[in-house]
């Protein structure tokens, strides 16, 4: 193993990056392991610190995607691999090993506590977050992953969706993007005002914990297509909101030209950047036509005020929300995984609310919940998910990752992905 570890860290006040050597991470504790790190992203929420949005104190080690092998582990590993069960423990401290493949969600999470049982695990009594000054990140040659019995997931090539097979780079997005893209889009869909749509009964007859049998008046008929016009919108295409639209069209077109119950439903994707429009549009067409999308930048968005069902607002400003709010109708529905600062106040009134009847969801993804839907989501939809014509592991047309680079290119690269001139960016610490 190296004497040193090679680290991105960013300094107060902001966007001070730097590439260091620093001590390489040592067991603390007996639920520890040690990640030799394969690949690190670089991720959009990893910009709010570096802009200096979130205020820190002192520097520390960025990023909170990688996927690696482990190469120590605590003593709960060694304890659990030499007895046949370890009660009231997650599975992983009994089957983790030195040498196993490993990716790892942006949070830790214990797999014991109350909320991670009910499978919200970004809210996990334990949590921390990974690149922050409270816990060392991920752009870093070694890392240290507490309660790692209950945060890893082991990649192997037998799973259903053999993602051993996959490279690193598609493995990756499964510690944030993919799987928060696919949180806002469940959300969305499965939010009791949307489901008159969805299903084609009129509210409040959707909903199976309905039990009235009196009878007392007929039947409300079914809704027509003519009645059910569905519109939806993701507002932001950096790489989450193009996860976001992949998870939604996967949802509302199972199959090619195929769409949920034949709605045939107008999508639209918001985003002041011509280029990110689109790049979004070439990522997505390996499975669908570009045209299954209108395409618009927030200029016109005043033109569809009041029109769309559904928002997916993935940006997480101030802006990004209240073009939403402009765009929604009533009894719409916005579901929000952009990361607002604590600092940012919402330009919406509960009366505004009020008077549209918008249904809100916010808040972080439980990532290790969604691990499995969100691998079959990538074994399924690959091509747009992989590495594009500039990476390194494939050539070929345009997808999600646009390019592998060594860590001592991280100053150059947090630029250009703060200016959107970069897309999805990972990190080779060993390159």
């Amino acid at each position: 193993m190296s004497a040193t570890n090679k680290v991105v860290k960013l300094y107060p006040p902001s966007r001070d990056i730097r590439v260091e050597e620093v001590e390489v991470p040592k067991i603390q504790h007996a639920d520890d392991a040690i990640v030799r790190v394969h690949l690190a992203g670089l991720c959009g929420s990893d910009l709010h610190a570096y802009r200096g949005h979130e205020p820190y104190q002192k520097e520390f080690v960025c990023g909170h995607e990688f996927v690696g092998e482990v190469i120590a582990l605590g003593d709960s590993f060694k304890s659990a691999n030499s007895s046949a069960q370890i009660r009231g423990r997650a599975d992983l401290y009994g089957t983790l090993a030195v040498g196993d493949k490993v990716v790892s969600p942006f949070t830790t999470s214990c797999a014991e506590c109350q909320p991670c049982r009910l499978g919200f695990t970004c809210r996990c009594e334990q949590s921390t977050l990974f690149g922050t000054v409270k816990l060392p990140g991920a752009q870093a040659q070694f890392i240290r992953v507490p309660i790692a019995g209950g945060t890893l997931i082991k990649v192997t090539t037998t799973t259903q969706a053999d993602l051993g097979a996959l490279p690193n780079s598609s493995l990756l997005l499964l510690a944030d993007i993919l799987p928060t893209g696919y949180f806002a889009t469940l959300q969305l869909l499965n939010h009791p005002n949307l489901q008159p749509l969805l299903t084609r009964k009129p509210f409040p007859q959707f909903s199976s914990l309905i039990q009235s049998k009196a009878n007392l008046f007929p039947p409300a008929p079914a809704i027509s297509l003519q009645d059910a016009p569905l519109t939806l919108a993701v507002v932001g295409l950096g790489p989450v909101g193009v996860c976001a639209l992949i998870a939604l069209l996967d949802f509302l077109y199972p199959t090619s030209n195929t769409a949920l119950l034949d709605l045939k439903p107008r999508i639209i994707a918001v985003d002041p950047l011509p280029a990110r429009r689109t790049r979004a549009a070439q990522i997505i067409s390996h499975y669908w036509a570009s045209t299954d999308v209108e395409w618009i930048g927030p200029e016109d968005a005043p033109k569809i005020a009041g029109e769309v069902n559904g928002i997916l607002e993935v940006v997480g400003n101030v802006k990004a929300f209240e073009m939403a709010y402009g765009m929604i109708k009533p009894f719409g529905v916005i579901s929000s995984v952009g990361v607002h600062n604590h600092h940012s106040q919402l330009p919406i009134t509960g009366g505004a609310l009020y008077d549209k009847n918008v249904g809100l969801v916010f808040g972080r993804c439980p990532v290790r919940a969604l691990m499995e839907l969100a691998a079959d989501l990538l074994h399924r939809r690959a091509k747009s998910l992989e590495v594009g014509a500039d990476g390194t592991e494939t050539v070929g047309e345009p997808a999600l990752v646009e390019r592998i680079i060594g860590m001592d290119e991280a100053k150059h690269a947090y630029e250009q992905f703060e200016s959107g001139v970069w897309g999805k960016v990972l990190f080779d610490p060993w390159k």
